[in-house]
């Protein structure tokens, strides 16, 4: 019998179409992706998990569908790379977006899921699945390109050059859906949005410059898993990956066409007023003079780039060495075809394990008021579960955050062992409550095995079910148990004969009678409300070989914010009647946790909590600063004195926030 084929081979340009008409370039840009086969893909395309449609609003025009499974298509690999053929950008979008895919896949393990729909019925909150995002090529004639949460959708602009020099011709038509670093930033925004939704609500100054930094991560080192992009690379730079050079380079066409230099940014470094290439140095004061998201955003993308650069720069040391016969200092002329390969080799490998390293670590932050300190933590936890026993990686990313000064609040130290997030084991040993507290160590360590019993109890019966997927199940069968699970979880938490309430206060979350009013409460009970805001397998493979299986749970609470402090007081003082259901003030302040559980021992393996509980008066001050102006961040349409006039007049905005963020920028 035979078998359908793993993968199929798509064209696509490496970095965008202005490579594809410069002599040096031209051979290298054209790339052939690798993609998983689809046998039931639509033409569009349109397959499990992506639909291209391609209709055109300004022009109104629908533009023919591509057919992928068209014989010819498929024994040319697809269509040839063309700026002309409207059916050439359906598969650039589609190829890129499903090799995005895969590296979260791999990295997560487990099946990619968007954003769900949300919305009330009858009062009661629903989720709806989502089983495609939506890609439209040809959505916008504007200078942008961005994720729209409210449509689950990508939307790409094209414009016409104005400009006029070496690289611009006035007249041109840009498409943003030809830049492969464009449309794999706005896929990582869909990505990331599924797993975390509230990252798109800005609480601080990080929270958007996440989103852009980490989505110009992935963008960046997918560069890297094409090696006749690393090949072309190191030969021009002779090795010397520290010198201006295209891997560290984004949408090179939109930004000399929008007057931004060689490309829109630029991980290394940037042109003068000169036009001159310098290096960027690495400032441990930057983060404290930049509040712009992706200006912010750009800095953490520099101490990542940074560690790929020493983590490269130590694994080909040898090389040099030999190639140099010790001196480090290589011959004029090009260097020899075998070491380009070899230096090419481990560039891919040290690339490869550094995007994995930062896609994985988005398990491991908490679930809401994300900052670049949390990111590192979870970097360094997900690393220390992944493969403990290597600390190079973990070693280099923590030297070149301190270098750039990013460090997590509150730590006793830049150790790994202060920056990874705690086991619910190690909660528990420094919990000073009395449930986990008694007079002999002895006692205390069996009443701490008690504890532990009693959850297993409680939890092994809501976690049947575990065993019955894998990285093929259906996406909406794991996702309707996954559903189901979240009000396990829920009923868990508030179920004192389960010791999930106890566990609830060891996860920092409030739920008894001593929550501010302005804490969302049950109708049911009338105490605070817990909103599992979202459960997500995971099957990794650790470096000793084995597979370790867990769920990653994120629980969320809110509460009401007034930006007049006195307001608050008001509004959180004792009275016999609850605040009404219609009342939800100034803006949300939400606190939580995100956990992850090993489901066949119900082990507690880390707990990520945010700062402070919901009840937290100082964590509360702190966001209201921040969305008032107050903080000092200022130069965005997401904080100072905007965040109020956009909260009370223009839903619209905070439906598309990266809609906004990008036309800021002047697009992606």
């Amino acid at each position: 019998m035979r078998q359908a084929p793993l993968s199929r081979r798509l064209r696509v340009y490496a970095f965008d179409p202005s490579m594809a008409t410069k002599l040096d370039t031209a051979a290298m840009n054209e790339l052939f992706i690798d993609v998983p086969w689809e046998a039931a893909i639509e033409v569009g395309p349109s397959g499990e998990y992506i639909e291209v449609v391609d209709f055109d609003p300004a022009s109104g025009v629908y533009y023919k569908p591509v057919d992928l499974n068209d014989p010819i298509l498929l024994a040319q690999e697809g269509i040839a790379p063309s700026e002309s053929d409207p059916q050439f950008h359906q598969q650039m979008v589609y190829a890129v977006a499903m090799k995005t895919i895969c590296n979260f896949q791999r990295a997560l393990g487990r099946v990619a899921f968007w954003a769900d729909r949300e919305f009330v019925v009858d009062g009661e909150h629903r989720s709806q699945f989502v089983r495609r995002l939506r890609i439209y090529p040809h959505a916008l004639r504007d200078r942008n390109a961005y994720y729209s949460p409210a449509k689950k959708a990508l939307l790409f602009g094209y414009f016409p050059v104005t400009r006029k020099d070496k690289d611009c011709t006035p007249g041109t038509i840009v498409f943003t859906c030809l830049s492969h670093d464009i449309v794999a930033h706005e896929v990582t925004h869909a990505l990331l949005d599924g797993v975390h939704p509230r990252f798109n609500e800005p609480t601080n100054s990080d929270v958007h410059a996440f989103h852009e930094a980490f989505s110009d991560i992935v963008a960046l080192f997918q560069h890297f898993s094409y090696p006749q992009v690393i090949e072309h690379q190191i030969r021009r730079t002779r090795g010397n990956l520290e010198t201006e050079n295209l891997l560290s380079q984004l949408a090179q066409q939109f930004g000399a066409t929008t007057g931004r230099g060689s490309s829109l940014r630029d991980a290394l470094g940037a042109e003068d007023a000169n036009g001159k290439w310098k290096p960027r140095v690495a400032d441990p004061q930057a983060l404290e003079k930049t509040a712009e998201p992706h200006a912010r955003g750009a800095i953490l993308v520099a101490a990542v780039f940074r560690a790929f650069l020493i983590i490269y720069r130590s694994r080909t040391a040898d090389l040099f060495r030999i190639a140099t016969n010790g001196t480090g200092r290589l011959p004029e002329g090009d260097i020899h075809p075998d070491l380009t390969r070899r230096l090419s080799c481990e560039a891919a490998e040290c690339a490869d394990k550094v995007l994995q390293m930062c896609i994985r670590a988005i398990d491991y932050c908490p679930p809401v008021q994300i900052t670049f300190g949390d990111y590192l933590r979870g970097i360094v936890t997900a690393d220390l579960d992944y493969s403990r026993d290597d600390r190079e990686y973990r070693t280099v990313f923590i030297q070149s955050f301190r270098e750039w000064g990013i460090h997590p609040r509150s730590i006793t130290s830049m150790g790994e062992d202060s920056l990874a997030w705690p086991t619910g084991n190690e909660l528990m040993e420094d919990q000073d409550a009395e449930d986990f507290t008694v007079s002999s160590s002895e006692d205390r360590i069996g009443r701490i095995k008690l504890t532990k019993n009693r959850m297993r109890e409680g939890l092994q019966s809501r976690f049947k079910a575990i065993s019955d997927w894998n990285l093929e199940s259906d996406r909406f069968k794991v996702w309707t148990s996954l559903d189901h699970w979240k009000k396990q979880i829920h009923d868990w938490l508030k179920d004192g004969d389960s010791f999930g309430n106890k566990y609830a206060q060891l996860f920092g979350l409030v739920i008894d009678g001593t929550a501010p009013p302005t804490v969302y409460r049950s109708d049911k009970d009338g105490l605070p409300s817990v909103e599992i805001h979202s459960v997500r397998p995971t099957i990794r493979r650790i470096k000793q070989g084995g597979a370790r299986t867990d769920l990653v749970i994120e629980i969320t609470q809110r509460r009401r914010g007034y930006f007049d402090p006195d307001k608050q007081k008001a509004m959180d003082a004792p009275s016999s009647t609850p605040l009404s259901r219609d009342e939800h003030g100034d803006f949300k302040f939400r606190a939580g946790c995100t956990i992850l559980i090993a489901p066949d021992t119900q082990e507690i393996r880390r707990v990520i909590k945010t700062r402070g509980t919901v009840s937290d008066d100082t964590e509360l001050e702190t966001v209201r600063r921040f969305l008032t102006g107050e903080s000092g961040a200022t130069g965005n349409a997401f904080d100072a004195g905007l965040a109020q006039s956009l909260m009370s007049i223009n839903s619209e905005m905070r439906d598309e926030p990266f809609a906004l963020l990008h036309d800021q920028e002047g697009g992606s």
